[in-house]
């Protein structure tokens, strides 16, 4: 219950700040890449943003991404140090936990998470999808499969990939072991 009033609050902000910008939905959701039904869906809090789409959001609204996850406007402009297991935590996806490494800087010019990976059952796919931008992943620990645009990589630790993330993309736990990668979103 407590994830879903947390996707709420994110909406609501997002709503929020799109209409003090005076841009429509459907400006919005043209600028997403995404239909007008799925952006309406996003705004109401019954449909997670995904932090790639929140990416984009922040960067539309001229916001930094940690405000619309957090209410509060980052303040760091020389340095921010994000302790190990301290950073913000953001499970915007049910496959994936995000752990914001730099949610205090203000104006970044690209989102750094560390990504946890869960394995899924046997014969599962994991859901794609695909954001504006370029995406580059370096694997902690465990094994990736990473799916995008019709092809299959397998990354191990200390593996990366740059990827163009307009492409459908996704990321699963190979071995039946939890994986986590450093992600940066651009």
């Amino acid at each position: 219950m407590i994830m879903q009033e947390k996707i709420k609050e994110i909406a609501s902000r997002v709503r929020e700040l799109r209409e003090l910008s005076e841009i429509s939905v459907e400006k919005m959701a043209e600028y997403l890449q995404v239909s007008k039904e799925i952006y309406e869906k996003y705004e109401n809090g019954t449909e997670d943003i995904p932090a790639s789409i929140l990416f984009e959001i922040a960067h539309r609204l001229q916001v930094d991404m940690a405000t619309l996850l957090t209410g509060e406007e980052p303040r760091m402009n020389v340095f921010t140090v994000t302790r190990s297991g301290k950073g913000v935590s953001v499970e915007r996806r049910e496959q994936y936990r995000y752990q914001n490494l730099a949610e205090k800087f203000i104006h970044k010019k690209a989102e750094f998470f560390i990504v946890t990976v869960d394995p899924k059952p046997q014969g599962t796919k994991p859901d794609t999808n695909s954001h504006p931008g370029q995406e580059f992943n370096y694997v902690l620990e465990g094994s990736l499969k990473v799916y995008i645009h019709h092809n299959e990589i397998i990354l191990n630790e200390g593996d990366s990939i740059y990827f163009d993330s307009n492409y459908q993309h996704a990321m699963e736990a190979m071995n039946g072991k939890t994986a986590k990668f450093l992600a940066v979103i651009m």
